[in-house]
């Protein structure tokens, strides 16, 4: 029996980012260097599949640094830490690598910045998520306070209206934030923001591939973790955008084939924490059922490398 024919418009740009590129490598090259095991506070991005792996070789993930040995090697995840956590490690003289994404540094040292000329800072991201605790706890507490919708930018308590920046998590929706933006503008007219969002180049790419897909496709699949912002926002975005159909699939198990049954065009992305092997599953899980047509739709090129920290580029060069 023949099978039905399936187009599948594959975006791109699609799955890892260069933050969480070097945040790997960090972790690989730290095992190298004093091998296993290497803590990781934290996830060190948001994927199963990676963590799995990394955990395979030698990392062992804890929540809290408390749940590390003095005298074993820890590395800080790609989303941030607070400064206390630093802090704490250097008290124990514990050897630390700290693989937070530059990007999300940025940030930190942007809320730093305009906190020593006197502003209070307003943060736009998601309560919880560890790059808002992470950025949030640049500061001393009441210094950054958080919004999260357009409804919060009305009730949020400021100490001096005149004296305000804003800042906002990288992984969040690019069309979202903008309509926060113009609330806390329109009520503070005052408040210093950065020349561009915060939001990083990798989230604006991958949500602007889905824009362009969206509307040429009966279903999208968006490959993730449920614990990946930039993840979620991109079956958000898939949705808003002409996709009746907009879903996250960790793996290929997760494909809801009846939910597909009878569909001639597919989109398909990754978040920036997924690996093209997983990409890569899903649409051989798709050859399996359909005579499968690959077409890229391409909306921008990505040449951003980041350096890895100077603690381990002896074991770079020796690689």
């Amino acid at each position: 029996m023949s099978k039905p024919p399936l187009t599948i418009h594959l975006a791109a740009p699609r799955g890892f980012c260069a933050g969480v590129d070097r945040a790997i490598k960090i972790v690989e090259m730290a095992l190298t260097k004093w091998g296993a095991p290497v803590y990781v506070r934290h996830e060190i991005v948001h994927n199963k599949y990676v963590v799995d792996g990394l955990r395979d070789k030698g990392a062992v993930f804890v929540e809290e640094l408390d749940e590390c040995p003095d005298d074993r090697p820890v590395i800080f995840s790609a989303h941030g830490v607070a400064k206390v956590v630093p802090a704490e490690a250097e008290r124990r003289n514990m050897i630390y690598v700290d693989a937070t994404c530059p990007l999300v540094s940025k940030v930190h040292i942007e809320a730093e910045r305009h906190s020593e000329s006197g502003l209070q800072i307003i943060m736009i991201g998601h309560a919880g998520h560890p790059e808002t605790i992470g950025t949030m706890g640049q500061l001393p507490d009441g210094e950054v306070l958080l919004v999260e919708t357009e409804a919060d930018v009305a009730d949020v308590d400021v100490r001096d209206p005149y004296k305000l920046a804003f800042v906002t998590q990288t992984t969040l929706s690019v069309d979202d934030t903008k309509g926060i933006v113009a609330a806390l503008n329109q009520r503070f007219p005052n408040i210093v923001g950065p020349h561009k969002e915060d939001i990083c180049y990798a989230t604006t790419n991958r949500q602007e591939a889905v824009k362009e897909v969206a509307p040429k496709v009966d279903a999208m699949l968006v490959v993730g973790a449920p614990n990946s912002s930039n993840s979620k926002r991109l079956v958000e975005v898939g949705a808003k955008n002409g996709c009746d159909y907009s879903q996250l699939v960790q793996r290929s198990t997760d494909i809801d084939w009846r939910a597909l049954e009878g569909i001639s065009a597919l989109g398909i992305t990754a978040g920036a924490s997924a690996p093209e092997v997983l990409v890569n599953e899903v649409i051989d899980a798709f050859r399996d059922r359909f005579d499968v047509t690959v077409e890229i739709v391409e909306t921008a090129v990505e040449r951003v490398n980041f350096k890895v920290p100077r603690v381990l580029r002896d074991v770079e060069a020796a690689s």
